[in-house]
């Protein structure tokens, strides 16, 4: 008997991708296209199992609200206010889960302006030497010494769409929204590539006004050089 061998799935459907575009003679707008989500991430809170617990009670866990356009993430039911300093506050902020090693407050530049927190431009998960703040839940308080930024426009991708696009994680793109009155391109999106991803692209609430993203013709995303950003 021949033994089974372990096929990268993804690598699978790479290779039906391009025998399907082969078939159809590489006819631009074919149905291996991949489908271009663009979604707009509001300020949120991402939080420890810690500070739920000091937060929302002993022995709390997040109560998944609604699911996210990525599978396993989720808007929780709880929320939080964020406190800045000389006690500016952004009431009922939602908290996203699962729970993460290190709690992250994302804000939109408006937001951290209303608090009065410089919020940096850092890409999820790099923290460090970035300003703190206050977090108030119906249980208590947690005082975080660093964690607020200004999340950085990515795209999530899966390897199929990494294939089709021709870039690879941590690679630069571009996404092209053309909207009636204000259109716009945004550059350094940051390529987040994983094999369970959506093809997403996520920009913050100034941005998605700034491009009048719920009445775009057209939104399109285009290989990029390095990044030109130097708050990254």
């Amino acid at each position: 008997m021949a033994s089974a061998m372990n096929i990268d799935p993804s690598h699978i459907e790479s290779l039906v991708r391009s025998a399907v575009a082969q078939a159809l003679g590489g006819v631009a707008g074919a149905s291996s296209k991949p489908n271009l989500v663009v979604s707009i991430s509001a300020r949120h809170v991402h939080l420890t199992d810690e500070h739920v617990e000091k937060l929302f009670g002993k022995g709390k866990k997040l109560t998944p609200e609604k699911g996210l356009y990525q599978d396993g993430f989720y808007a929780a039911a709880e929320q939080v206010m964020i406190v800045g300093p000389r006690r500016r506050m952004l009431p009922n902020v939602r908290v996203l889960g699962p729970t993460r090693k290190a709690s992250q407050v994302e804000l939109a530049y408006t937001d951290a302006i209303s608090l009065g927190i410089d919020a940096p431009v850092r890409h999820s998960g790099d923290i460090a030497g970035t300003p703190g703040c206050v977090l108030v839940g119906p249980a208590g308080a947690v005082e975080l010494t660093e964690g607020v930024i200004r999340a950085a426009r990515h795209v999530h991708m899966g390897p199929s769409d990494c294939a089709h696009y021709g870039v690879k994680n941590g690679d630069f793109m571009s996404l092209v929204v053309k909207s009636p009155q204000c259109s716009v391109v945004f550059e350094d999106l940051l390529v987040r590539e994983d094999k369970a991803a959506k093809l997403e692209v996520h920009i913050d609430t100034d941005e998605g006004n700034a491009c009048d993203l719920d009445h775009a013709t057209l939104v399109e995303l285009r290989k990029q050089g390095p990044c030109k950003c130097q708050d990254h």
